[in-house]
Protein backbone atom coordinates (compact mmCIF):
# COMPACT_ATOMS: atom_id res chain seq x y z
CA UNK A 1 0.00 0.00 0.00
CA UNK A 2 1.37 3.20 -0.99
CA UNK A 3 1.42 6.71 0.79
CA UNK A 4 2.00 10.04 -0.56
CA UNK A 5 3.61 11.78 2.15
CA UNK A 6 2.73 15.81 2.35
CA UNK A 7 6.12 16.99 2.25
CA UNK A 8 7.96 16.16 -0.44
CA UNK A 9 11.14 14.02 1.16
CA UNK A 10 13.13 14.48 -2.02
CA UNK A 11 13.63 18.12 -0.65
CA UNK A 12 14.76 17.30 3.04
CA UNK A 13 18.07 17.61 3.68
CA UNK A 14 20.18 14.97 4.71
CA UNK A 15 23.89 14.67 5.53
CA UNK A 16 26.35 12.15 3.00
CA UNK A 17 29.20 10.29 4.62
CA UNK A 18 31.52 13.27 3.96
CA UNK A 19 29.59 15.54 5.87
CA UNK A 20 28.17 17.44 3.11
CA UNK A 21 24.44 18.80 3.15
CA UNK A 22 22.17 16.92 0.21
CA UNK A 23 18.96 16.60 -0.46
CA UNK A 24 17.27 13.63 -2.52
CA UNK A 25 16.27 15.54 -5.11
CA UNK A 26 19.61 14.84 -6.71
CA UNK A 27 18.81 11.32 -7.75
CA UNK A 28 16.69 13.12 -10.30
CA UNK A 29 13.74 10.86 -11.09
CA UNK A 30 15.26 7.84 -9.63
CA UNK A 31 13.32 5.43 -7.31
CA UNK A 32 14.82 5.34 -4.08
CA UNK A 33 15.01 2.50 -1.77
CA UNK A 34 16.03 4.41 1.44
CA UNK A 35 17.23 1.87 4.29
CA UNK A 36 18.38 2.71 8.15
CA UNK A 37 21.31 -0.07 8.45
CA UNK A 38 23.92 -1.78 10.84
CA UNK A 39 27.37 -3.47 10.48
CA UNK A 40 26.56 -6.01 13.64
CA UNK A 41 23.08 -6.96 13.12
CA UNK A 42 21.67 -10.13 12.54
CA UNK A 43 20.06 -8.75 9.09
CA UNK A 44 23.21 -7.54 7.96
CA UNK A 45 23.74 -9.85 5.11
CA UNK A 46 20.43 -7.57 3.60
CA UNK A 47 23.87 -5.63 2.44
CA UNK A 48 24.54 -8.34 -0.24
CA UNK A 49 20.55 -8.10 -1.75
CA UNK A 50 20.64 -4.60 -1.74
CA UNK A 51 24.01 -4.06 -3.27
CA UNK A 52 22.18 -6.80 -5.88
CA UNK A 53 19.17 -4.77 -6.62
CA UNK A 54 21.40 -1.94 -7.21
CA UNK A 55 23.00 -3.53 -9.89
CA UNK A 56 20.25 -5.12 -11.25
CA UNK A 57 18.17 -1.88 -11.36
CA UNK A 58 20.45 1.16 -11.31
CA UNK A 59 20.54 1.68 -14.89
CA UNK A 60 16.95 1.61 -14.84
CA UNK A 61 16.42 3.73 -12.45
CA UNK A 62 16.49 2.13 -8.76
CA UNK A 63 19.16 3.85 -6.08
CA UNK A 64 19.96 2.22 -2.98
CA UNK A 65 21.12 4.56 0.01
CA UNK A 66 22.56 3.23 3.28
CA UNK A 67 21.60 5.80 6.44
CA UNK A 68 23.85 3.19 9.51
CA UNK A 69 21.51 3.86 12.92
CA UNK A 70 23.00 2.73 15.93
CA UNK A 71 19.68 2.92 17.90
CA UNK A 72 18.49 -0.42 17.78
CA UNK A 73 21.13 -2.16 21.15
CA UNK A 74 24.04 -0.28 19.17
CA UNK A 75 24.44 -2.47 16.18
CA UNK A 76 26.08 0.07 14.42
CA UNK A 77 29.02 1.62 16.57
CA UNK A 78 31.86 2.21 14.26
CA UNK A 79 33.00 5.56 13.08
CA UNK A 80 31.86 6.40 9.43
CA UNK A 81 35.35 5.13 8.09
CA UNK A 82 34.74 2.22 9.69
CA UNK A 83 31.50 1.76 8.62
CA UNK A 84 32.35 2.32 4.93
CA UNK A 85 35.29 0.43 4.66
CA UNK A 86 33.26 -2.81 6.38
CA UNK A 87 30.63 -2.74 3.53
CA UNK A 88 32.83 -2.29 1.10
CA UNK A 89 35.18 -5.01 2.00
CA UNK A 90 32.27 -7.24 3.54
CA UNK A 91 29.45 -6.85 1.10
CA UNK A 92 30.86 -5.11 -1.72
CA UNK A 93 28.40 -1.92 -1.36
CA UNK A 94 28.87 0.81 -4.27
CA UNK A 95 25.37 2.40 -3.62
CA UNK A 96 25.66 5.90 -1.35
CA UNK A 97 25.66 5.21 2.45
CA UNK A 98 24.95 8.47 4.23
CA UNK A 99 26.18 9.80 7.56
CA UNK A 100 24.93 7.99 10.78
CA UNK A 101 21.25 9.00 11.97
CA UNK A 102 19.06 8.28 14.49
CA UNK A 103 15.23 7.48 13.22
CA UNK A 104 13.23 7.29 16.09
CA UNK A 105 12.47 9.60 18.53
CA UNK A 106 12.79 13.12 19.14
CA UNK A 107 16.08 13.46 17.89
CA UNK A 108 15.30 11.41 14.61
CA UNK A 109 16.36 12.84 11.82
CA UNK A 110 14.01 14.87 9.55
CA UNK A 111 14.30 12.34 6.25
CA UNK A 112 12.48 10.21 8.81
CA UNK A 113 10.39 12.03 10.29
CA UNK A 114 8.64 12.47 7.15
CA UNK A 115 9.17 8.37 5.75
CA UNK A 116 7.76 7.17 9.12
CA UNK A 117 4.24 8.51 8.18
CA UNK A 118 4.09 5.92 5.38
CA UNK A 119 1.86 2.87 6.19
CA UNK A 120 3.15 -1.03 6.10
CA UNK A 121 1.56 -3.70 3.46
CA UNK A 122 -0.54 -4.34 6.88
CA UNK A 123 -1.49 -0.62 7.61
CA UNK A 124 0.88 0.33 10.41
CA UNK A 125 3.10 3.29 10.25
CA UNK A 126 5.19 5.08 13.03
CA UNK A 127 8.29 3.80 14.58
CA UNK A 128 11.10 2.28 12.98
CA UNK A 129 11.01 -1.27 14.12
CA UNK A 130 14.66 -2.34 13.75
CA UNK A 131 17.56 -2.66 11.26
CA UNK A 132 17.16 -2.35 7.95
CA UNK A 133 13.84 -1.41 7.36
CA UNK A 134 13.07 -0.67 3.96
CA UNK A 135 11.14 2.83 2.35
CA UNK A 136 10.77 2.35 -1.53
CA UNK A 137 10.06 5.87 -2.50
CA UNK A 138 9.02 6.51 -6.60
CA UNK A 139 9.35 9.72 -8.36
CA UNK A 140 5.44 11.04 -7.64
CA UNK A 141 6.02 10.80 -3.93
CA UNK A 142 4.38 7.16 -3.27
CA UNK A 143 6.38 5.40 -0.26
CA UNK A 144 5.94 1.72 -0.09
CA UNK A 145 7.24 0.24 3.63
CA UNK A 146 8.67 -2.96 4.45
CA UNK A 147 9.87 -3.87 7.74
CA UNK A 148 13.45 -5.59 8.49
CA UNK A 149 12.72 -8.77 8.43
CA UNK A 150 11.03 -8.71 4.44
CA UNK A 151 14.36 -9.16 2.43
CA UNK A 152 15.37 -7.04 0.00
CA UNK A 153 14.92 -9.63 -2.99
CA UNK A 154 11.62 -10.40 -1.40
CA UNK A 155 8.68 -11.06 -4.22
CA UNK A 156 6.74 -7.74 -2.89
CA UNK A 157 9.58 -5.47 -2.67
CA UNK A 158 10.94 -6.54 -6.47
CA UNK A 159 7.08 -5.93 -7.54
CA UNK A 160 7.12 -2.68 -5.39
CA UNK A 161 10.52 -1.80 -7.56
CA UNK A 162 9.16 -2.67 -11.26
CA UNK A 163 6.19 -0.92 -10.39
CA UNK A 164 7.77 2.36 -9.63
CA UNK A 165 10.91 2.59 -12.20
CA UNK A 166 11.01 5.57 -14.06
CA UNK A 167 9.91 5.23 -17.66
CA UNK A 168 13.26 5.95 -19.74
Amino acid sequence: MANTTPVDIRDIPYTDAAGTERTLAEFGDSTLLIVNVASKCGLTPQYEQLEQLQKTYGERGLQVIGFPCNQFMGQEPGSMDEILEYCSVTYGVTFPVAEKIRVNGSHAAPLYKALKKAKNVEGAKGPVMWNFEKFLVSASGAVHRFRPQTKPDAPEVIAAIEASLPVR
